[in-house]
């Protein structure tokens, strides 16, 4: 339960509420109009995101400006120290008793980078969705922040065929989105600059095909049991938004076709006729006649983890496996992700990987594997896997974790960054938290016997530890 649940009981607002509502109008007015110009004035406008702003306006010829100072910082930085292991004891103890969370919990905290402070129960534990962090960091680390993935038309066998094929988007979407973050790639787009440059050729029909050979293997994980049909789609190297069909239930079972058909139907709007039907094909080496790029790797993996984004993890996985030679598939994208963190020093004893997104409940991971990986994405001597920190929820205010940490000690809230982890009868939180004296801290808390009757309890239980962590005066 979110903690609005609780506050819309019929009771009439506080005097105090009333006095901030004209505040809340304005704020509101004031943020409707960021988001007008943002993502409508400022596309009429032809103005990108980053040259709508001062920043982008030369100056009129002949103003000289003065160079700016360099401003001072607002506050110092906070001081930190070791973590005492007896104040993290103290500040767990009241919950790790607690008969909601089952027989089989595991806890460890550490400073970035040490040896844990704390570590109560033994592994290896079923992670659910915390093995996302794995998937992530080995993404940021085979193909760097920069990197893209690249939807292209290209010139078929013969001179009237025309093939979509699919680079591995996890976010390739139908239709643009104004307001979405990250800025995804759509196959709308692709169609228009498609037609474009097929009417500048002299071409006015086409017949299309469409290759989605990029990955290869099952397109779900074998070691998912056949309910997850409902729960997660088709893993595809080309499909639109994320192989789901508006209006419809479930997903989508040949997303790949699903995609053609709508890019299809966008260069029909374009005024390009379409013969027949789309066909599966491999394609050649070929020139592109258009393409469109997705948001950057960053960006992505900061969605992935936000939102715990099952199909967008495994689909960086398959990438994993592409760009280390293991090959894009389950098999080869879980056999990378293990030779990339082992070659950054990443401590995989005992872990068994089957699948990017943590939805197999064979996978195992001991909980100094997880503290290891968070370590090296909070390396200020790593900032290229910064977004596996940047992307985590914050506690109480964004991604999985909006509408938790309703209970416990408030000053947990904005304080702790976690990586949820849930499957039936197993709950988790993975990731970092400042105490109030400035001290980091790394922390895994998994249990993964939890009865169904003891769910939410457990799942309280949980929060209520991180936010004890981040309330602690643990130096």
């Amino acid at each position: 339960m979110g903690r609005s649940d609780a506050r819309h009981d019929g009771r009439r607002f506080s005097r105090p509420l009333y006095r901030w509502l004209p505040v809340a109008l304005v704020l509101a007015v004031l943020a409707g109009a960021f988001v007008s110009f943002e993502y409508d004035l400022g596309d009429k406008l032809g103005l990108s995101r980053d040259e709508a702003g001062p920043a982008g306006v030369e100056p009129p010829e002949g103003l000289e400006l003065p160079e700016l100072p360099t401003p001072a910082p607002v506050a110092g930085e906070l001081p930190g120290g070791s973590v005492r292991t007896t104040k993290v004891r103290a500040a767990l103890a009241p919950y790790l008793k607690d008969k909601d969370l089952g027989p089989h919990v595991v806890v460890a905290v550490a400073q970035p980078g040490q040896d844990p402070v704390f570590e109560q129960g033994r592994g290896p534990a079923t992670p659910a969705s915390t093995m996302k962090l794995l998937t992530t960091v080995a993404a940021l680390e085979s193909l760097g922040p920069g990197a893209t993935f690249t939807t292209r038309v290209v010139d078929g066998a013969k001179p009237r065929d025309i093939v979509l094929v699919g680079g591995g988007d996890p976010y390739l979407a139908r239709k643009p989105g104004r307001s979405s973050y990250p800025r995804v790639a759509d196959v709308t787009t692709l169609a228009g600059k498609t037609a474009a440059a097929l009417k500048a050729a002299g071409r006015t029909t086409v017949r299309v095909q469409y290759d989605d050979h990029l990955f290869t293997g099952p397109k779900a994980s074998p070691t998912w049991p056949p309910t997850y049909a409902d729960v997660a789609a088709p893993i595809s190297a080309l499909w639109v938004d994320q192989g789901t069909t508006p209006g419809q239930y479930g997903f989508d079972q040949d997303p790949a076709a699903v995609a053609a058909d709508a890019f299809v139907a966008g260069l029909e709007k374009a005024g390009i006729t379409v013969a027949g039907t789309p066909k599966r094909v491999k394609s050649g080496e070929s020139a592109d006649v258009a393409s469109v790029q997705s948001p950057p790797l960053w960006q992505i993996v900061e969605k992935v983890l936000a939102t715990s984004d099952n199909e967008g993890a495994d689909v960086l996985s398959h990438q994993v496996g592409l760009a280390e030679g293991t090959g894009g598939s389950f098999v080869g994208g879980a056999r990378a992700v293990r030779q990339v963190l082992t070659g950054i020093g990443v401590d995989l004893d005992g872990a068994v990987i089957h699948d990017g997104s943590g939805l197999s409940r064979s996978d195992r991971l001991q909980p100094a594997t997880l503290l290891d990986v968070l370590a090296h994405a909070a390396d200020a001597e790593r900032p290229e896997l910064r977004a596996a920190i940047t992307g985590l929820p914050v506690a109480g205010f964004t991604g999985s974790l909006a509408f938790r940490f309703d209970k416990g000690a408030p000053a947990g809230r904005g304080r702790v960054r976690a990586k949820t982890g849930t499957l039936t009868g197993v709950h988790g939180l993975a990731g970092v938290t400042t105490d109030r004296q400035g001290n980091l801290m790394s922390f895994v808390l998994i249990a993964d016997k939890v009865r169904l009757e003891d769910t939410l309890d457990a799942r309280a239980t949980l929060d209520q530890m991180a936010a004890a962590l981040g309330a602690c005066r643990c130096g």
